[in-house]
């Protein structure tokens, strides 16, 4: 006998998600988290407080549904006090304001959580045996990781370790008054941290071996935001401050300062030895295995910062052994929202019916609509969701033709599909191929004509995209106008080029 059937470690955003769903469908399970209140993590980051998850509470909309969709710190809940917009105006909110909403989460839930409970070790014998720093010992069949990456990533660089970390340099900008600065990082840890010092350090150059990606060009939120981004001006007009395309070869101690070795990529690789008086690593942060032992410790992948999942969430190697939260983002890597609470929110929830489907035999909720109603029904979805709208051509809702009714699965994971359906209907909302290619604001850039069926295809911006899958591969599909108001709804543009379609590839 075990514990529980599902232990569940770290008490953040995905922990609790997690719990909340395991609470309300009966099952027994455990909540360890290291720090004693909920949500250790933004306690700390970001380091300058400003959250870079956006938060709009007048949105003109009473759609709850609807209004999420512009609401990114929100978890998931049947509670409508227990929404972030409660907690604060501000459109990018202070760090303090999540503490505060998590903690609440937590206690009007009612989760099962032991705080103070840090976990050193876990092992497997049979199930999962997990001791925490006081010597109790948790035992339970399945094991969910949402600790998310909370350690450093530190590049292999000769003399990193040397330099400051993003995680405890000081954010005192008086502490780098007339001090050249060398922030090595290109993300929005970097330049958060970089605008920070723009009024008090003499020179500040951010340095990484790519170029600048901007998340308004992307559409990857993770990449740099424009709340980040001030510090460009400075550079494109001459301030004084740089930003260095370029590897950086070695980073060595001269005295009270540093010598910074750069191999510059735009000047066919010129090498200069740069001279700092500070040097801050921003480079990340990273999954930390180090308490599992080796008969249960996942395989990592992407420079050894996450670990390796299957589409259901669970370790590759590890059975029963499964991740919820930012640690979900290497299925999606850079491409779409699982490692951000918008986006893993509705990820922790397809974890919830996958978990439920395979241990306890309980089916994937879903609605019944007629054959013939299925253009509608999608259209209707597509307007109002927000998971498929912030996990864009990552989680997908799936129809299955059943006679002359059809039977509607919400927020699958896309790669799932084929473990869960031999012959579907697939439906999701996606960019573009080349999205990231095309500046948004250059007018000289062919852009398609709004609500034009005849140029959906190829379409750019976020529109719905339906697929008729059979075995896994994509027998056709059929793209919706892009509509500057993402009102997918017209009869002539939207509705009955649907139906032509559903009509010409009947699932079978």
């Amino acid at each position: 006998m075990t514990d529980v059937d599902y232990l569940v470690i770290g008490a953040g955003p995905a922990g609790l998600q997690l719990g909340y769903f395991l609470h309300q469908a009966g099952r027994s399970y455990r909540i360890l988290e290291a720090g004693p209140e909920p949500g250790t993590f933004f306690r700390t980051f970001p380091r300058h407080r400003k959250l870079i998850s956006i938060n709009k509470p007048h949105t003109g909309s009473s759609d709850p549904e609807l209004n999420l969709r512009m609401d990114w710190n929100s978890l998931l809940s049947d509670d409508p006090d227990l929404l972030f917009t409660r907690y604060s105006a501000r459109y990018f909110p202070h760090a303090d304001d999540l503490v505060r909403y998590l903690a609440d989460f937590a206690e009007k839930t009612k989760l099962d959580i032991r705080y103070d409970s840090r976990v050193v070790e876990v092992r497997r014998d049979g199930h999962f045996v997990v001791r925490d720093q006081r010597g109790e010992v948790h035992t339970a069949e399945r094991l969910i990781v949402a600790t998310g990456p909370s350690k450093p990533y530190v590049p292999g660089i000769p003399g990193i370790e040397t330099a400051e970390s993003y995680h405890t340099v000081s954010t005192d900008p008086a502490d780098f008054t007339d001090q050249r600065v060398l922030i090595i990082g290109k993300g929005n840890s970097a330049f958060e941290t970089a605008d920070n010092l723009v009024e008090t350090a003499a020179v500040i150059h951010v340095a990484g071996p790519h170029s600048v990606r901007l998340s308004w060009q992307t559409h990857f939120v993770g990449h740099l935001r424009a709340v980040n981004n001030n510090f460009l001006d400075t550079y494109q007009l001459k301030s004084q401050n740089a930003v260095l395309d370029g590897n950086i070869l070695d980073i060595r101690r001269d005295g009270d300062g540093y010598v910074v070795t750069v191999s510059f990529v735009r000047a066919d690789e010129v090498t200069k030895d740069l001279r700092y008086d500070r040097v801050i690593a921003a480079t990340g942060f990273r999954f930390d295995p180090s308490c599992f032992a080796p008969d249960c410790a996942p395989e990592l992948v992407i420079n050894d910062r996450f670990a390796d999942l299957t589409p259901e969430w669970e370790s590759v190697n590890v059975p029963d052994l499964y991740f919820a939260g930012t640690l979900m983002q290497v299925r999606d890597f850079k491409k779409s929202t699982s490692g951000f609470i918008h986006g893993f929110r509705y990820c922790v929830r397809s974890l919830h019916h996958i978990l439920e489907r395979k241990y306890h035999g309980v089916a994937w909720p879903h609605t019944e609509v007629a054959a013939d109603g299925l253009a509608d029904a999608i259209v209707e979805r597509v307007n109002r969701t927000s998971a498929l709208w912030q996990q864009f051509g990552h989680l997908g809702d799936v129809a299955v033709l059943d006679g002359d009714r059809v039977r509607y699965y919400e927020e699958l994971p896309v790669a799932y599909v084929p473990e869960f359906a031999d012959d579907c209907y697939v439906i999701t909302l996606e960019y573009g191929p080349d999205h990231d290619k095309v500046d948004p604001f250059d007018i000289s850039v062919r852009r398609v004509a709004q609500n034009a069926p005849e140029q959906a295809l190829d379409a750019a911006y976020l529109h719905p995209v339906i697929r008729h899958v059979r075995h896994g591969e994509v027998l056709a599909e059929h793209h919706l106008a892009e509509n500057l108001e993402n009102e997918w709804t017209g009869e002539e543009t939207h509705r009955a080029p649907l139906r032509r379609f559903l009509a010409a590839q009947p699932v079978r």
